[in-house]
């Protein structure tokens, strides 16, 4: 599936024209993410490539992110991705409540590519916990920061008021 996302009204972003997202099912519990951020990307702050490794507060920074449930309850998960190659999964229990760290998913695959106007991140994460549901929600979002600091928040759909990701309206997106 294709998506674009939208930048929340409230935020602006000088160096960012468009953020687009592939979302596939490579295999049964296993998804597959690929965001493309065009624009200036020399305008932005982007971490350098490290060892990819678990981190907490990736969404401070630059940060691409994935809220993934099933329709069978309100649990879900969050999965952080940074430029760095480091990544985060939690579990929450509902909306912004029980949050734990997902220990039961493993270091997803990262893969990050930039030119002067094109900067990808691709991700590959096992999701088994969710491959006996019919159908995944899925919430793609990401906040992007400029060299002047500032930040904006891009999602598939934004509730009124403050940028909030863990919103449900933010659930926009399916894979059946």
């Amino acid at each position: 599936m294709h998506y674009k996302l939208k930048r929340h009204p409230d935020s602006l972003c000088k160096a960012v024209t468009d953020i687009a997202l592939d979302v596939a099912q490579p295999r049964a519990g296993s998804l597959l993410l690929c965001y493309a951020v065009t624009g200036n990307i020399a305008g932005l702050i982007l971490p350098a490539v490290t060892v990819p490794a678990r981190a907490d507060e990736l969404w401070r920074h630059t940060c691409f992110e994935a809220f993934v449930r099933s329709a069978l309850d309100g649990s879900y998960y969050e999965l952080n991705f940074a430029p760095s190659t480091e990544w985060a999964a939690y579990q929450f229990s509902g909306y912004r409540t029980g949050m734990r760290v997902a220990d039961e998913i493993g270091a997803p695959k990262i893969e990050v590519a930039s030119t002067p106007e094109r900067f990808t991140l691709q991700t590959t994460v096992a999701m088994s916990e969710l491959a006996g549901s019919s159908r995944w929600q899925l919430g793609l979002s990401a906040v992007i920061e400029e060299a002047n600091g500032r930040k904006s928040f891009w999602a598939l759909a934004h509730p009124p008021g403050k940028p909030d990701f863990h919103h449900s309206d933010c659930f926009a997106g399916e894979l059946p």
